[in-house]
């Protein structure tokens, strides 16, 4: 149902804007939020239990950056910062919001990445030299 308002916003009278408006934005800023949430959720799952390393914890820094970026950028109008005010103009959702919600998303994938446990990759460990090729020194 909230899908569905976001995705059409006239059906239920709620549509005030020729483009992307407030009902619109606001819908897309909670499936974000529901995207960094299972995200994160699902990263800390790879961890099984064991403390993140410090990487992991500036990346979900870096996530609940991102998302309060996508935030502020999305309703830049609606908080007065962006280009077109309530109360002299229908706010929507212009270019510059749309770069601003871009850059955010951008600071999630990398904090998300960030998150991988990259340690427990047998790439990523150092191997103790064996027996074997000592002895051929």
């Amino acid at each position: 149902m909230v899908f569905l308002v976001g995705a059409r916003p006239e059906l239920f009278l709620l549509d005030r804007s020729p483009v992307l408006g407030f009902i619109q934005i606001a819908v897309m800023l909670v499936g974000l939020a529901f995207i960094c949430i299972g995200g994160y959720l699902s990263l800390v799952g790879l961890w099984k239990g064991n403390q993140l390393s410090i990487a992991a914890e500036l990346g979900v820094r870096l996530i609940s950056t991102g998302f309060v970026i996508a935030v502020f950028s999305g309703l830049a109008d609606i908080f007065g910062l962006g280009s077109h005010p309530t109360p002299d103009f229908i706010p929507y959702f212009g270019k510059w919001q749309a770069r601003g919600v871009q850059i955010a998303e951008g600071f999630i994938a990398t904090g998300m990445l960030m998150m991988l446990p990259y340690s427990k990759n047998p790439l990523f460990q150092t191997q103790k030299p064996s027996a074997k090729s000592s002895d051929n020194n």
